[in-house]
Protein backbone atom coordinates (compact mmCIF):
# COMPACT_ATOMS: atom_id res chain seq x y z
CA UNK A 1 0.00 0.00 0.00
CA UNK A 2 2.68 2.51 0.98
CA UNK A 3 4.57 2.00 -2.28
CA UNK A 4 1.72 3.42 -4.36
CA UNK A 5 2.69 7.03 -3.64
CA UNK A 6 -0.89 7.87 -2.60
CA UNK A 7 -2.05 8.89 0.90
CA UNK A 8 -3.42 6.17 3.14
CA UNK A 9 -7.27 6.15 2.97
CA UNK A 10 -9.16 7.07 6.17
CA UNK A 11 -11.02 4.41 8.21
CA UNK A 12 -14.38 3.36 6.82
CA UNK A 13 -16.33 0.85 4.74
CA UNK A 14 -14.86 0.02 1.33
CA UNK A 15 -15.65 -2.52 -1.38
CA UNK A 16 -14.47 -5.98 -0.37
CA UNK A 17 -10.80 -6.21 -1.43
CA UNK A 18 -11.45 -9.82 -2.48
CA UNK A 19 -13.89 -8.48 -5.08
CA UNK A 20 -17.01 -10.21 -3.73
CA UNK A 21 -20.02 -8.46 -5.34
CA UNK A 22 -22.33 -6.65 -2.91
CA UNK A 23 -19.94 -7.02 0.04
CA UNK A 24 -17.87 -4.43 1.92
CA UNK A 25 -15.12 -4.66 4.50
CA UNK A 26 -13.99 -2.30 7.29
CA UNK A 27 -10.64 -0.53 6.79
CA UNK A 28 -9.18 0.68 10.12
CA UNK A 29 -6.67 3.00 8.48
CA UNK A 30 -3.95 0.38 8.52
CA UNK A 31 -5.58 -3.05 8.12
CA UNK A 32 -8.75 -4.83 6.94
CA UNK A 33 -11.25 -6.39 9.35
CA UNK A 34 -11.57 -10.18 9.47
CA UNK A 35 -15.13 -10.28 8.17
CA UNK A 36 -17.09 -8.80 5.29
CA UNK A 37 -20.69 -7.57 5.45
CA UNK A 38 -23.35 -6.85 2.81
CA UNK A 39 -23.93 -3.31 1.62
CA UNK A 40 -27.20 -1.74 2.69
CA UNK A 41 -28.81 0.74 5.10
CA UNK A 42 -26.41 1.89 7.81
CA UNK A 43 -23.31 1.06 5.74
CA UNK A 44 -21.80 4.16 4.10
CA UNK A 45 -19.42 2.85 1.45
CA UNK A 46 -16.37 4.98 0.60
CA UNK A 47 -14.15 4.78 -2.47
CA UNK A 48 -10.38 4.83 -2.82
CA UNK A 49 -8.14 3.89 -5.75
CA UNK A 50 -5.64 2.55 -3.21
CA UNK A 51 -8.16 0.13 -1.71
CA UNK A 52 -10.01 -0.81 -4.90
CA UNK A 53 -10.49 -4.58 -5.35
CA UNK A 54 -7.67 -6.06 -7.38
CA UNK A 55 -9.82 -8.53 -9.27
CA UNK A 56 -13.47 -9.58 -9.40
CA UNK A 57 -14.25 -12.76 -7.54
CA UNK A 58 -16.63 -15.49 -8.63
CA UNK A 59 -20.02 -15.37 -6.87
CA UNK A 60 -19.68 -16.79 -3.40
CA UNK A 61 -21.05 -20.27 -2.90
CA UNK A 62 -22.53 -21.54 0.30
CA UNK A 63 -19.80 -22.93 2.57
CA UNK A 64 -22.09 -25.73 3.69
CA UNK A 65 -24.56 -28.12 2.11
CA UNK A 66 -27.51 -29.87 3.69
CA UNK A 67 -26.21 -32.82 5.63
CA UNK A 68 -27.47 -35.43 8.09
CA UNK A 69 -27.77 -34.51 11.74
CA UNK A 70 -24.44 -35.06 13.42
CA UNK A 71 -25.53 -33.99 16.88
CA UNK A 72 -28.20 -36.14 18.60
CA UNK A 73 -28.89 -33.34 21.08
CA UNK A 74 -30.29 -31.21 18.28
CA UNK A 75 -33.26 -33.02 16.72
CA UNK A 76 -33.29 -30.84 13.61
CA UNK A 77 -30.42 -29.07 11.91
CA UNK A 78 -30.77 -25.79 10.07
CA UNK A 79 -30.92 -26.13 6.30
CA UNK A 80 -28.64 -23.82 4.35
CA UNK A 81 -29.93 -22.91 0.90
CA UNK A 82 -28.80 -20.61 -1.89
CA UNK A 83 -31.15 -18.92 -4.31
CA UNK A 84 -29.97 -20.18 -7.71
CA UNK A 85 -29.34 -18.14 -10.82
CA UNK A 86 -32.61 -19.38 -12.33
CA UNK A 87 -34.50 -18.08 -9.31
CA UNK A 88 -32.94 -14.64 -9.70
CA UNK A 89 -33.84 -14.52 -13.42
CA UNK A 90 -37.44 -15.54 -12.72
CA UNK A 91 -37.71 -12.95 -9.94
CA UNK A 92 -36.46 -10.20 -12.25
CA UNK A 93 -38.91 -11.18 -15.01
CA UNK A 94 -41.82 -11.29 -12.58
CA UNK A 95 -40.84 -7.92 -11.13
CA UNK A 96 -40.84 -6.36 -14.59
CA UNK A 97 -44.23 -7.85 -15.49
CA UNK A 98 -45.88 -6.84 -12.23
CA UNK A 99 -44.18 -3.43 -12.27
CA UNK A 100 -45.80 -2.54 -15.56
CA UNK A 101 -49.32 -3.40 -14.47
CA UNK A 102 -49.59 -3.45 -10.71
CA UNK A 103 -47.39 -0.70 -9.29
CA UNK A 104 -46.36 -1.57 -5.72
CA UNK A 105 -49.08 -4.17 -5.11
CA UNK A 106 -46.49 -6.97 -4.97
CA UNK A 107 -44.63 -5.17 -2.19
CA UNK A 108 -47.81 -4.45 -0.28
CA UNK A 109 -48.80 -8.10 -0.48
CA UNK A 110 -45.41 -9.21 0.81
CA UNK A 111 -44.92 -6.78 3.67
CA UNK A 112 -47.18 -5.69 6.55
CA UNK A 113 -48.29 -2.09 6.86
CA UNK A 114 -45.43 0.14 7.96
CA UNK A 115 -47.24 3.41 8.63
CA UNK A 116 -45.06 5.72 10.71
CA UNK A 117 -41.92 3.69 9.96
CA UNK A 118 -39.10 4.97 7.73
CA UNK A 119 -38.81 3.19 4.36
CA UNK A 120 -35.83 0.93 3.88
CA UNK A 121 -34.20 -0.63 0.84
CA UNK A 122 -32.90 -4.17 0.49
CA UNK A 123 -29.85 -4.76 2.68
CA UNK A 124 -28.73 -8.00 1.02
CA UNK A 125 -28.14 -8.62 -2.69
CA UNK A 126 -30.11 -11.22 -4.66
CA UNK A 127 -28.72 -14.72 -4.24
CA UNK A 128 -27.59 -14.17 -0.64
CA UNK A 129 -27.32 -17.46 1.25
CA UNK A 130 -30.06 -17.78 3.86
CA UNK A 131 -30.07 -19.78 7.06
CA UNK A 132 -33.37 -21.65 7.26
CA UNK A 133 -34.11 -22.67 10.82
CA UNK A 134 -36.93 -25.18 10.42
CA UNK A 135 -37.15 -25.83 14.15
CA UNK A 136 -37.70 -22.16 15.01
CA UNK A 137 -39.75 -21.35 11.91
CA UNK A 138 -37.67 -18.44 10.60
CA UNK A 139 -35.01 -17.71 7.98
CA UNK A 140 -32.42 -14.94 7.77
CA UNK A 141 -29.26 -14.08 5.76
CA UNK A 142 -25.83 -15.64 6.09
CA UNK A 143 -23.41 -12.76 6.58
CA UNK A 144 -20.66 -14.01 4.31
CA UNK A 145 -16.91 -14.45 4.49
CA UNK A 146 -15.55 -15.01 8.00
CA UNK A 147 -18.79 -16.33 9.52
CA UNK A 148 -19.06 -20.08 10.24
CA UNK A 149 -21.94 -22.42 10.98
CA UNK A 150 -22.68 -22.35 14.71
CA UNK A 151 -21.10 -25.44 16.24
CA UNK A 152 -20.75 -24.45 19.89
CA UNK A 153 -22.70 -25.97 22.75
CA UNK A 154 -26.43 -25.32 22.89
CA UNK A 155 -28.04 -22.37 24.62
CA UNK A 156 -30.32 -22.82 27.61
CA UNK A 157 -32.77 -20.25 26.22
CA UNK A 158 -33.72 -22.34 23.16
CA UNK A 159 -34.37 -26.03 22.64
CA UNK A 160 -32.21 -26.12 19.46
CA UNK A 161 -29.65 -23.71 18.02
CA UNK A 162 -28.91 -22.77 14.40
CA UNK A 163 -26.95 -19.86 13.02
CA UNK A 164 -23.51 -18.39 12.47
CA UNK A 165 -20.57 -17.02 14.43
CA UNK A 166 -16.92 -16.01 14.36
CA UNK A 167 -14.38 -16.08 17.17
CA UNK A 168 -13.20 -12.74 18.57
CA UNK A 169 -11.02 -14.14 21.40
CA UNK A 170 -9.72 -17.70 21.45
CA UNK A 171 -9.33 -17.99 25.22
CA UNK A 172 -11.02 -15.94 27.94
CA UNK A 173 -10.27 -15.98 31.68
CA UNK A 174 -13.04 -18.55 32.22
CA UNK A 175 -11.46 -20.90 29.66
CA UNK A 176 -13.97 -20.39 26.84
CA UNK A 177 -14.02 -18.64 23.48
CA UNK A 178 -15.56 -15.20 23.03
CA UNK A 179 -17.63 -14.93 19.87
CA UNK A 180 -19.86 -12.74 17.77
CA UNK A 181 -22.99 -14.66 16.88
CA UNK A 182 -26.32 -14.64 15.08
CA UNK A 183 -28.33 -17.64 16.24
CA UNK A 184 -31.93 -18.77 16.48
CA UNK A 185 -34.14 -21.43 17.94
CA UNK A 186 -37.53 -22.15 19.53
CA UNK A 187 -37.74 -20.70 23.02
CA UNK A 188 -37.47 -23.19 25.87
CA UNK A 189 -40.09 -23.42 28.58
CA UNK A 190 -39.89 -21.41 31.81
CA UNK A 191 -39.51 -17.97 30.20
CA UNK A 192 -43.15 -17.04 30.61
CA UNK A 193 -44.49 -17.56 27.10
CA UNK A 194 -48.30 -17.43 27.10
CA UNK A 195 -49.10 -16.23 23.59
CA UNK A 196 -48.56 -12.96 21.70
CA UNK A 197 -49.56 -10.84 24.68
CA UNK A 198 -46.51 -12.10 26.57
CA UNK A 199 -43.93 -11.13 23.93
CA UNK A 200 -42.52 -8.17 25.96
CA UNK A 201 -42.20 -10.08 29.24
CA UNK A 202 -40.79 -13.20 27.61
CA UNK A 203 -38.10 -11.37 25.65
CA UNK A 204 -37.19 -9.45 28.83
CA UNK A 205 -36.74 -12.73 30.72
CA UNK A 206 -34.61 -14.09 27.86
CA UNK A 207 -32.43 -10.97 27.89
CA UNK A 208 -31.84 -11.37 31.62
CA UNK A 209 -30.87 -14.99 31.02
CA UNK A 210 -28.29 -14.33 28.27
CA UNK A 211 -26.80 -11.50 30.31
CA UNK A 212 -26.31 -13.88 33.22
CA UNK A 213 -25.04 -16.84 31.20
CA UNK A 214 -22.75 -15.46 28.50
CA UNK A 215 -21.09 -12.23 29.64
CA UNK A 216 -18.39 -11.21 32.14
CA UNK A 217 -19.64 -10.20 35.55
CA UNK A 218 -20.12 -7.57 36.85
CA UNK A 219 -21.52 -5.68 33.88
CA UNK A 220 -23.81 -2.75 33.23
CA UNK A 221 -26.69 -2.70 30.77
CA UNK A 222 -28.13 0.21 28.81
CA UNK A 223 -31.40 -0.46 26.98
CA UNK A 224 -31.35 0.98 23.47
CA UNK A 225 -34.63 -0.33 22.01
CA UNK A 226 -37.58 -2.07 23.62
CA UNK A 227 -40.38 -2.08 21.09
CA UNK A 228 -43.11 -4.09 19.39
CA UNK A 229 -42.51 -4.94 15.73
CA UNK A 230 -44.18 -6.79 12.89
CA UNK A 231 -41.87 -9.30 11.21
CA UNK A 232 -43.05 -10.74 7.90
CA UNK A 233 -46.66 -10.28 9.05
CA UNK A 234 -46.11 -11.81 12.51
CA UNK A 235 -46.16 -10.08 15.90
CA UNK A 236 -42.71 -9.64 17.40
CA UNK A 237 -40.83 -7.74 20.08
CA UNK A 238 -37.26 -6.40 19.94
CA UNK A 239 -35.03 -5.77 22.95
CA UNK A 240 -31.64 -4.30 22.09
CA UNK A 241 -29.06 -3.28 24.68
CA UNK A 242 -25.43 -2.32 25.20
CA UNK A 243 -23.43 -4.14 27.87
CA UNK A 244 -20.20 -2.81 29.36
CA UNK A 245 -17.71 -4.31 31.79
CA UNK A 246 -14.20 -3.82 33.12
CA UNK A 247 -12.93 -7.34 33.66
CA UNK A 248 -9.24 -8.18 33.24
CA UNK A 249 -8.35 -10.71 30.56
CA UNK A 250 -11.12 -9.90 28.07
CA UNK A 251 -10.28 -8.25 24.77
CA UNK A 252 -13.78 -6.71 24.64
CA UNK A 253 -15.05 -4.26 27.23
CA UNK A 254 -18.64 -4.38 26.01
CA UNK A 255 -21.10 -5.85 23.55
CA UNK A 256 -24.17 -4.87 21.55
CA UNK A 257 -26.91 -7.49 21.81
CA UNK A 258 -30.37 -7.74 20.27
CA UNK A 259 -33.07 -10.30 20.98
CA UNK A 260 -35.94 -10.50 18.49
CA UNK A 261 -38.82 -12.68 19.68
CA UNK A 262 -41.37 -13.65 17.03
CA UNK A 263 -44.76 -15.34 17.36
CA UNK A 264 -44.50 -17.85 14.50
CA UNK A 265 -47.84 -19.53 15.21
CA UNK A 266 -46.26 -22.52 16.94
CA UNK A 267 -46.31 -23.64 20.57
CA UNK A 268 -42.96 -21.90 21.13
CA UNK A 269 -41.97 -18.49 19.70
CA UNK A 270 -38.78 -18.07 17.68
CA UNK A 271 -35.80 -16.22 19.15
CA UNK A 272 -33.20 -14.49 16.96
CA UNK A 273 -30.20 -13.59 19.12
CA UNK A 274 -27.54 -11.21 17.77
CA UNK A 275 -24.41 -10.31 19.73
CA UNK A 276 -21.44 -8.24 18.52
CA UNK A 277 -18.48 -7.48 20.87
CA UNK A 278 -17.20 -3.90 20.78
CA UNK A 279 -13.90 -5.15 19.37
CA UNK A 280 -15.92 -5.36 16.12
CA UNK A 281 -18.20 -2.35 16.62
CA UNK A 282 -18.04 -1.63 12.89
CA UNK A 283 -20.53 -4.51 12.50
CA UNK A 284 -23.25 -2.98 14.69
CA UNK A 285 -25.11 -1.88 11.55
CA UNK A 286 -25.66 -5.54 10.66
CA UNK A 287 -28.22 -5.81 13.47
CA UNK A 288 -30.82 -3.65 11.71
CA UNK A 289 -30.10 -5.31 8.37
CA UNK A 290 -30.78 -8.75 9.80
CA UNK A 291 -33.95 -7.75 11.62
CA UNK A 292 -35.37 -6.27 8.40
CA UNK A 293 -34.50 -9.43 6.45
CA UNK A 294 -36.12 -12.09 8.68
CA UNK A 295 -38.75 -14.31 7.04
CA UNK A 296 -41.31 -16.41 8.89
CA UNK A 297 -41.65 -19.89 7.41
Amino acid sequence: MTSSGQPTPPPGWYADPDGTPGMVRWWSGSAWSDVATPTGPGVAVQQSPVLAPQRPAAPERAPWTIEPDRDPVRPRRAAWIVAGVLGVVIAVVLALVVGTGGGDDDVAAREPSSAGQPPSGPAFPPGTVRIVDESAGIAYPYLGTGWSEFDALGMVETTTVAGQYFTTQELTPDGTRFIAQVTSGPVAESYGWAGPGSLPTTVSALADSVRLNYYPDPNERRIMRDEALTVDGSAAHLLEFQLSWDVEGYDASGERAALLLIDVGRPAPALLYISIPNTHAELYGVIDQLIQAVDVL
